[in-house]
């Protein structure tokens, strides 16, 4: 990528996310939720569009198991949406059920600090995420998988899997 993204090695950006279900209303310090963990992060540009919902995410639910004994400790999902949308989303896909937890980048903060952030004018992709996939430790990036074409394929849960 031609881009300046985060890179492996890298701690994490200070974030707070957003959850219909969160402990503390609807935020989610995303540190704390890392702290002392291992955690797949996977970004896509939006919930309820095609690839995403047809094949990103289910990429992570066929693999959810897998990766779990492989010692993942949570899978989490995140874009540039509402907390409300996710969780709707979440539901429609099964991502829920299969324990993935759906987490808006309301504000594209997060996004942006990590460098993913897109704009692709003719679908009316403002602010978005451009698809990816990492494995944090502790908070540090360990794998990262940015998308660099179009379609889902090393930013996949399968993919993730054949990295561990």
């Amino acid at each position: 990528m031609s881009r300046k993204t985060i890179e492996i090695g890298a701690k994490l950006p200070e974030a707070t996310l957003l959850s219909v279900h969160a402990d503390d209303g609807k935020t989610v310090p995303l540190a704390e939720k890392l702290a002392g963990r291992k955690v797949v992060i996977f970004g896509l540009p939006g919930a309820f569009t095609s690839t995403c919902s047809s094949a990103h995410v289910p990429s992570f639910i066929r693999t959810a198991k897998a990766l779990a004994e492989k010692g993942v400790d949570e899978i989490i999902c995140v874009s540039v949406n509402d907390p409300f949308v996710m969780e709707a989303w979440g539901n429609a896909t099964g991502a829920i059920t299969a324990g993935i937890t759906m987490l808006a980048d309301a504000d594209g903060s997060f996004t942006k600090a990590i460098g993913m952030e897109f704009d692709w004018v003719p679908d009316g992709f403002y602010g978005r995420s451009l698809r990816y996939s990492m494995l944090v430790e502790d908070g540090v990036v360990t794998r990262f998988f940015p998308e660099l074409q179009p379609g889902c394929s090393i930013s996949a849960g399968e993919h993730m899997l054949s990295e561990l």
